[in-house]
């Protein structure tokens, strides 16, 4: 296991974190879509910048760089950056009744399977356990499916397209009782 540091991303990484992302989105889903549908995944992905003016989106540092990024979040949206084709729903969910959302969780490349992707659900789930959360919910992609798996999260529902427009992506809403 790598030495890394977590820490809330502020709005000074934005740039930063978009390069990982662009990275993340292009190389760790080649094994599991075609390159077209790695393409139109763009449409349902990305960076949400609420998670980081809402205080939940956590950066993952080795030697002052990025190498993971990933957030919770107590409005309902479920996934989407903001230029992606999914429509954001900026309503507080009620932590006695609704599930936390797990968001945009991405690992650099040339850091996956290192317990970056842990280390920054580790920090979400604790963080929506203190804000009164029992339950989390996230939209997987399939090459994310494998990491929440092995942390507990079960398919609630298979979606054949992600996004409402383009070429569809597949995907899975997931669960777990935190």
């Amino acid at each position: 296991m790598i030495q890394h540091r977590t820490r809330l991303a502020s709005p000074a990484d934005e740039p930063a974190l978009a390069g990982l992302i662009d990275r993340a989105i292009a190389e760790l889903q080649a094994g599991f879509l075609s390159p077209a549908q790695v393409a139109a995944s763009r449409l349902s992905m990305g960076l949400d910048p609420q998670l980081i003016a809402d205080g939940t989106y956590y950066l993952v540092e080795l030697d002052g760089r990025p190498i993971g990024c990933g957030g919770w979040s107590r409005r309902a949206t479920l996934y989407g950056g903001s230029t992606s084709a999914i429509a954001r729903d900026p309503r507080l969910l009620d932590p006695a009744s609704e599930p936390a959302r797990i968001r945009a969780m991405y690992t650099d490349p040339a850091h996956a399977r290192q317990g970056v992707g842990r280390a920054i659900l580790a920090a979400c789930e604790g963080a929506a356990r203190r804000a009164g959360f029992a339950r989390a919910e996230l939209m997987a992609t399939l090459a994310g499916e494998p990491l929440y798996r092995a942390c507990g999260y079960a398919v609630i529902e298979r979606v054949a397209a992600m996004a409402p427009a383009g070429l569809p992506v597949p995907g899975a809403r997931m669960g777990k009782t935190l």
